[in-house]
């Protein structure tokens, strides 16, 4: 049978709670670029696996910004 409602105080009940949380497992550095990748995976970054180009990703470029001659 279940215990009332008010029985259990709510310093135990969280404290019962303390392990109950997220965790997240498994993220190590790339080693080519130094973003946080899923282990034994692809570095969605640089393309590189083991020390090899896997994948060829190219380098984004920046924002293109306005000069000064175009602004009237």
């Amino acid at each position: 049978m279940a215990v009332p409602f008010r029985r259990t105080s709510k310093t135990a009940k969280r404290l019962r709670r303390t392990h109950f949380k997220l965790e997240v497992t498994g993220l190590v550095a790339c080693p080519h670029c130094g973003a946080m990748i899923k282990a034994h995976h692809v570095c969605p970054k640089c393309g590189y696996y083991a020390g090899k180009e896997v994948l060829h990703v190219e380098k984004q470029k920046g924002a293109p910004t306005a000069s000064k001659s175009e602004k009237k």
